[in-house]
């Protein structure tokens, strides 16, 4: 008992204190420093900074201090005149390196010091872990500005709107780093985003101020600006009347191809004219047009976007007759980082496998069959074999849980977790993940399910290389009382534990930033309407999270909409996620009935397309675990008729 109470107070004692009978880590969420943690996180979030002190004065001692004086180092940069003189997050990164948040305080200092313009602190403050796309744009032109000269590769890899990524490509482009066509890559994806503020900021780096004026008020009536334009559709004058067709054809992409079959497409270079094509294609190709397939083929070989180069291939699947010769070269036109990946590497298979190149097919299957994923899933059935759960690796033992349990990082996140600061405690768990084998790797998943934070054990078991453990993966908790209520009213149990996968890795009170609560991530008129559908008329909202509840509505929803949808899990996965409307519209654009995996690619919604995917593969690694049984994704997946 003496072992555990001191475990509880701190960290720092001696790790030969706990092996071998070290008890799992407990944090005291009711003592005086717990409380001071989200006061000062309270604080924070109110911008009351002269309370952070005080608070944090309160915290000695306590696993988390860490991160109540990071709070009160960052308002010290932040609020500093002088970016090379902040003595408190000196001392706080004197005392705390090798922490996450020494990382993220070098992090934020970067980007302090790059709006002062102080690129030799920057340089100062050296390497670290912690990057997101700004700090990256603020190191580059710091290494830039201090003797290393970058390259537009390097720039165009890291740039995306943003304070420290602009000053980046201003500066950039003053020293001609950035050239035109650089610049023209940026306007024109952003404009297929439809990401028109972004355009609009790019275009005032390429051209000058006459042309620049020209193209906002071609932006502003492309219709109207084709109809008086009287150049030769050159240069920049080229580029401006592809855009003006691309924006034409937004609204009316029949007109918009019908102007450039005819009037400007004997004028326009091979690059612009391709480029509109592409663009016509794409929007098409969302819209799941047949004409899609043809608009891409008079594109030719020209650069797309990464989403372009995707939907050239997708809008080829979708035709009545797949001609996949096609198929193969839309794929082997990809940039080879995007070829490579395994949902292309499966199509390119199935491509040659149609042209009856059967070994190369083959050995593509046999390349990505191991992956566990949709497609190397897909793969292994090419192959003439079953989907089962892989042997499991040799169970952890306690020396090695116990060392999980003693990683200090794991152990502020499990701390972090237990106050409910969950947006805290996530990088702080992965951040303890560095540099992990993979024996290590299982023995923080079983840490974190001994804590019943069941989204890291299946996140951080993913993470393994040679040694899988799929009861952590793809763990099954409720397994029981959730099974009971599926099969209660007659749904797939498998299939629901892959969507509550997906859907909330099995956190109870996950929220989406659209309203969405729970296991099943229910919103709350879906969720008041089911209850009222089944006769469940106590019900309020405040009792979503409840695993009960929630797991009873949502399935009794996803039955509901497996009803509607003629008993497809590809159709209900994608009508659960997206809206059950949806589904239907994109099934009517089908010419002919299709197999489940050209339906579920072809899924307009990226975040829709995605999660179907996810979810049927998770469904037929459950079912496997479940049944002990080989299993068919294929078959799961079925084929979806145009009705």
């Amino acid at each position: 008992m003496l072992l555990k109470a001191l475990k509880t107070v701190s960290i720092a004692l001696p790790a030969l204190l706990f092996a071998p009978w070290a008890a799992s880590f407990t944090y005291d969420t009711d003592s005086q420093a717990a409380k001071a943690i989200v006061a000062a996180k309270e604080a924070v979030d109110a911008k009351q900074w002269n309370k952070l002190p005080t608070l944090a004065a309160q915290t000695q001692g306590d696993v988390l201090q860490v991160y109540a004086d990071y709070w009160v180092a960052e308002r010290a940069v932040q609020s500093a005149k002088n970016v090379f003189d902040v003595p408190v997050a000196d001392a706080f990164l004197q005392r705390y390196n090798g922490t996450y948040m020494a990382d993220k305080l070098r992090a934020q200092w970067v980007i302090a010091a790059d709006e002062s313009g102080a690129f030799n602190k920057i340089r100062d403050l050296g390497e670290f872990v912690w990057y997101n796309r700004e700090v990256r744009c603020a190191k580059l032109e710091a290494r830039h500005m201090t003797g290393q000269r970058a390259t537009s590769e390097e720039a165009m890899a890291d740039f995306q709107p943003g304070k420290a990524c602009w000053a980046m490509l201003d500066q950039f482009v003053a020293d001609g780093v950035m050239k035109r066509d650089d610049l023209v890559t940026l306007l024109q994806d952003s404009l297929e985003r439809n990401q028109t503020k972004t355009a609009d900021r790019v275009a005032t780096l390429l051209f000058d101020g006459k042309t620049l004026g020209r193209y906002r008020a071609m932006m502003s009536s492309p219709a109207n600006w084709l109809k008086q334009y009287q150049g030769k559709a050159t240069g920049d004058d080229g580029l401006l009347v592809s855009i003006a067709l691309v924006r034409l054809g937004r609204d009316s992409p029949t007109a918009a191809a019908r102007e450039l079959e005819g009037k400007w497409g004997a004028r326009l270079s091979e690059a612009d004219a391709g480029w509109a094509w592409s663009q016509l294609a794409f929007q098409a190709a969302l819209d799941h047009e047949a004409r899609a397939d043809t608009w891409y083929q008079r594109a030719g070989n020209t650069r797309l976007s990464e989403g372009g180069y995707a939907w050239r291939v997708r809008a080829a699947l979708r035709q009545p007759i797949i001609k996949w010769d096609w198929v193969q070269t839309a794929i082997e036109w990809m940039p080879p980082p995007q070829r490579l990946e395994i949902d292309w590497q499966y199509w390119l298979a199935r491509s040659l496998a149609a042209q009856g190149k059967t070994e190369q097919a083959q050995a593509i299957y046999q390349e990505i069959s191991d992956e566990f994923h949709f497609y190397g899933q897909l793969a292994l059935e090419e192959l003439g074999q079953s989907i089962v759960a892989p042997p499991a690796p040799s169970p952890v033992t306690e020396a090695e849980l116990d060392e999980a349990r003693d990683n200090p990082h794991l152990q502020q996140a499990v701390a972090l977790f237990r106050l409910g600061l969950r947006r805290e405690a996530v990088p702080q768990w992965n951040f303890g993940l560095r540099g992990l084998n993979d024996r290590q790797l299982l023995a923080a998943a079983e840490f974190a399910r001994e804590q019943h934070i069941y989204d890291r054990v299946l996140s951080t078991s993913e993470r393994t290389q040679e040694q899988v453990d799929f009861s952590q993966r793809f763990i099954a908790p409720f397994e029981g009382q959730v099974t009971a209520q599926a099969k209660s009213i007659n749904v797939d149990p498998a299939w629901v534990y892959g969507l509550i996968r997906q859907e909330s890795r099995f956190v109870m009170d996950a929220r989406s930033v659209v309203g969405a609560s729970g296991l099943m991530q229910l919103m709350p008129a879906t969720a008041k309407y089911v209850a009222r559908k089944i006769g469940m008329n106590d019900f309020s909202p405040s009792q979503v999270n409840d695993f009960d509840v929630n797991t009873r509505l949502g399935t009794h929803y996803l039955r509901m909409v497996l009803e509607d949808l003629d008993g497809s899990q590809v159709l209900a996965s994608a009508g659960y996620n997206a809206g059950p409307g949806r589904p239907v519209q994109w099934r009517k654009t089908l010419g002919r009935p299709v197999e489940g995996a050209i339906f579920a690619e072809t899924i307009p919604f990226s975040e829709t397309r995605e999660y179907v995917k996810h979810v049927l593969s998770n469904a037929t690694y459950y079912a496997a675990i479940f049944t002990g049984e080989p299993q068919s994704l294929k078959a799961r997946l079925g084929e979806i008729s145009p009705r």
